[in-house]
């Protein structure tokens, strides 16, 4: 298998079969924003750096870190009733 070059530009066929996710997921990332891409001619293309940003290990923390916000927010509003 290939490796993800940051500045090469891929499509998302390429860059569905690098996540090994569904066509419908990378809807669904690229409509909320979550991967970055630019639309060229009616087709999304995303940077390979993009690509790497969504599996590193920063952006699972930084999901960890808003889930426990929200968590304990719940405990909190739950603890009031």
């Amino acid at each position: 298998m290939e490796e993800i070059e940051p500045k090469q530009i891929y499509t998302t066929e390429e860059a569905r079969d690098f996540l090994k996710i569904s066509e419908s997921t990378i809807k669904r990332l690229l409509k909320k924003g979550t991967l970055r891409a630019y639309k060229v001619g009616g087709q999304y293309r995303i940077w390979g750096a993009e690509i790497l940003r969504l599996v590193s290990p920063e952006v699972e923390d930084k999901v960890y870190s808003v889930y426990k916000k929200i968590k304990t927010k719940a405990k909190r509003a739950i603890a009031k009733w």
